[in-house]
């Protein structure tokens, strides 16, 4: 623990001590920070004084009182350093200009990779963690899109939309941002750490939480609100009427925030929430275009994002190209493919595999293919 020449912590170091009180939220931590001046002064006080602060019960000035904050410091700290986490204080230079300006921002933000400049310029994407193939293939057609444009995609790791919004992200080469609803010792889901290990290569993980702290229930509608906070939109993908997406967005009205729904069948649960939605005035929207249209008016100069990035040319062989003409009514089998391009049986194999390398389409159940929604970008020239 980093201390004064009198053995009392820094008042950076008195921060995150406080932050590590389980009673102690944003709302409450501010609450006190501001009765007491400071954060070593509130370590400091008696329970007394604590309970004199508007808001503060006696509960929470008595957890606070017997809180062994100087040994949780010590390890906390330790972890840190072990780790490479980073720490930004609420006030700091490098704190997200976006997220500050939320009611009770995060005191402590734990981040493991950066938070850089251009994360200013940031669209956050959120749904179902049961996703559809269409809406997977949308989140990751909007989000490579504008990844490849030099927006930031902010999600929260979790299966489903999230997880398909940051590898396509990560696909185009663009920068991501996880909000976890746990502290950054933990992965969880535990099958994304190597997701996890990518986001943090290319763009950051990040959570107010405790290192270790579990990924408990309420948590995640708590992270929801620092999701919409980072960014300039939110864009709903599948999405219940009573699920995670919807409290997003509802933090991302409460905030100001541009909120974009992705339409889907009328007739799926998962749609619900998005319909309902677009009824209330969110944007309909179809694709990136409907998106960087209303962020780029938010723009300041030196922040302007690229609508045309160069592609690597890779152009169709006429063959693939009759391909996947052939599939624009919908998925097809290999014998309905050979009789529409009349292409040959032995043939036609090897071209379905090459397109499926590409990117260009993909295998469905039952031996179908199908168009992807979003190819890589660059892929398909017909020069």
């Amino acid at each position: 623990m980093v201390a004064n020449t009198d053995g009392r912590p820094t008042e950076r170091d008195a921060w995150l001590a406080l932050g590590l009180i389980p009673e102690v939220g944003a709302a409450t931590f501010y609450r006190l920070v501001q009765g007491l001046g400071s954060a070593e002064a509130v370590l400091r006080a008696k329970a007394g004084a604590l309970e004199q602060v508007p808001g503060i019960s006696q509960q929470v000035a008595r957890a606070i009182v017997s809180f062994p904050w100087q040994d949780a410091l010590d390890r906390e700290l330790r972890v840190i350093e072990t780790r490479g986490l980073g720490l930004i204080r609420f006030g700091d230079e490098g704190y997200p200009e976006l997220l500050a300006a939320i009611h009770s921002p995060p005191p402590i933000l734990y981040v493991r990779g950066t938070i850089e400049p251009e994360d200013r310029v940031a669209v956050a994407i959120v749904g179902s963690r049961q996703a559809s193939q269409y809406g997977s293939a949308m989140a990751e057609q909007i989000s490579g899109e504008l990844a490849e444009r030099g927006v930031t995609i902010v999600s929260g790791m979790a299966r489903g939309i999230d997880a398909a919004a940051h590898r396509s992200a990560l696909r185009a080469a663009g920068r991501t941002i996880a909000v976890l609803g746990c502290g950054l010792g933990v992965t969880y889901p535990p099958e994304h750490a190597e997701l996890a290990d990518q986001i943090a290569e290319q763009g950051a993980l990040i959570s107010e939480f405790p290192i270790f702290t579990p990924p408990k229930p309420g948590h995640f509608p708590q992270r929801n609100r620092i999701i919409s906070g980072l960014a300039r939109g939110i864009v709903v993908i599948e999405a219940g009427l009573k699920s995670g997406a919807m409290i997003t967005a509802n933090y991302a009205l409460e905030q100001g925030r541009e909120v974009f729904a992705v339409p889907g069948q009328v007739t799926s649960r998962s749609s619900r929430g998005c319909h309902q939605l677009i009824k209330a005035g969110a944007k309909l929207t179809e694709g990136w275009e409907d998106i960087l249209e209303e962020i780029e008016l938010q723009m300041t100069p030196g922040s302007q994002v690229v609508r045309d990035p160069t592609p690597v040319s890779r152009s169709l062989a006429q063959e693939e190209i009759l391909i996947i003409d052939a599939m624009e009514a919908g998925p097809m089998q290999i014998d309905d493919l050979i009789g529409r391009t009349q292409l040959p049986a032995g043939q036609m194999a090897s071209l379905l595999l090459s397109l499926m390398l590409k990117g260009m389409i993909e295998e469905l159940p039952g031996k179908s293919f199908a168009k992807r929604l979003r190819p890589p970008h660059g892929a398909g020239s017909r020069v």
